[in-house]
């Protein structure tokens, strides 16, 4: 399946500057996969040592968190939108 993934601005020198970004993959972990075979080294900015999602990367696939969903199980519908976003800590 075909995704378009957006990438955070802070993410942003691993896809030349790209804002948006073209994946393949049927689960979430086939696009990070996807993403890390054409875009080198995004892959561990999202994901621990582990492969699980980090903790402070909320992940959605169109409006959906995937933490709430499926996580890197999550289905990833051809012409879905992938959102990265770093969390935000301040008070």
């Amino acid at each position: 399946m075909s995704v378009t993934v957006r990438i955070p601005t802070i993410l942003r020198t691993y896809t030349g500057g790209q804002a948006e970004v073209p994946a393949e993959g049927a689960t979430l972990g086939e696009v990070i996969a996807d993403l890390e075979k054409n875009h080198t080294g995004i892959a561990a900015r999202v994901l621990d040592d582990q492969g699980k999602l980090r903790r402070f990367v909320n992940v959605y696939v169109n409006d959906d968190d995937v933490r709430f969903e499926q996580g890197l199980d999550t289905v990833t519908p051809d012409g879905a939108g992938v959102s990265i976003i770093p969390a935000v800590a301040g008070g």
